[in-house]
């Protein structure tokens, strides 16, 4: 292993967006046996702090790649489209109408009914959204337009979140 690598080369897979779930997860427990402290409990300290740190660089590098928004993100930012979501706040103006209108019927809503119709629209975007990543990611290979289209999906995502808090409270 070499803490040079990136996460797709320290996993073995190919640097892109669409990635295989189970094999991310077996390989991620293979590297997790390679890596772990225990094996070097007779070569000492150091070299159990040294595996410490590969498995906590392994754990960090799972973390991304199964998560597709974390995964686009990485991919963005090792192409050099930063996606700065904190700065860069611009988006298209009909992503900000729709996010406005379904702002406004997270307002209105008042059943759990309307709460679920709510998140399934906003599932269906956040899919959408996905399906776009993936094909400017690993198709076009435009990592700019994909910064853009993951800042997207984090507004998506986070409305989402916001819904299911609303539904929690709802339900007994």
């Amino acid at each position: 292993m070499n803490l040079q690598s990136n996460d797709f080369e320290l996993f073995s897979v190919p640097m892109q967006f669409a990635q295989d779930g189970a094999l991310l997860s077996a390989r991620w427990k293979e590297l997790q046996r390679e890596a772990h402290p225990d094996k070097f409990a007779a070569q000492g300290a150091a070299a159990q702090r040294i595996a410490m740190q590969w498995s906590v660089r392994i754990n960090e590098a799972y973390q991304r790649l199964k998560d597709p928004l974390k995964r686009a993100s990485y991919l963005c930012e090792l192409h050099g489209a930063s996606i700065d979501a904190e700065k860069n706040t611009a988006m298209p103006t009909d992503f900000l109408m729709q996010q406005m209108q379904w702002r406004e019927a997270l307002e209105d809503a008042q059943t759990l009914q309307d709460f679920e119709e709510i998140a399934v629209q906003s599932n269906i975007s956040g899919r959408e959204q996905l399906l776009k990543i993936e094909q400017m990611l690993d198709v076009d290979r435009d990592f700019c337009a994909a910064a853009q289209q993951v800042r997207s999906l984090m507004f998506i995502e986070r409305f989402a979140s916001e819904v299911e808090a609303r539904i929690d409270q709802l339900e007994p």
